[in-house]
């Protein structure tokens, strides 16, 4: 299996406001964009996050090669069960995802 670095892409997490992680993954060609983009399905990502799938939204940006993937937050940023405050934590779990070659 191969992992999103293969691809040569990247991924980084953010804050989405209080009930949303946005993970964005970089690729740095139109090529790698074109090869990750069947291979990073909606349905794997969302039991990665334990997310309904449904719940999901993504945004292929060809133009800059970016894949663009938000996912509810766990719970609410900043509340005493908030783990990772600034959503930067979700893009390891997308980095170190098998996709298929």
């Amino acid at each position: 299996m191969a992992k999103l670095h293969d691809f040569g892409a990247k991924a980084r997490s953010k804050n989405a406001g209080p009930f949303w992680v946005t993970i964005d993954v970089f690729c740095n060609s139109a090529t790698a964009f074109e090869a990750l983009c069947p291979r990073i399905q909606n349905t794997v990502v969302a039991d990665l996050f334990k997310v309904d799938p449904s719940s999901l939204k993504r945004f292929e940006i060809a133009a800059l090669n970016v894949i663009k993937i938000s996912v509810p937050r766990p719970t609410v940023q900043g509340s005493r069960f908030d783990r990772d405050m600034h959503g930067a934590q979700a893009a390891v779990l997308l980095n170190e995802l098998d996709l298929p070659a």
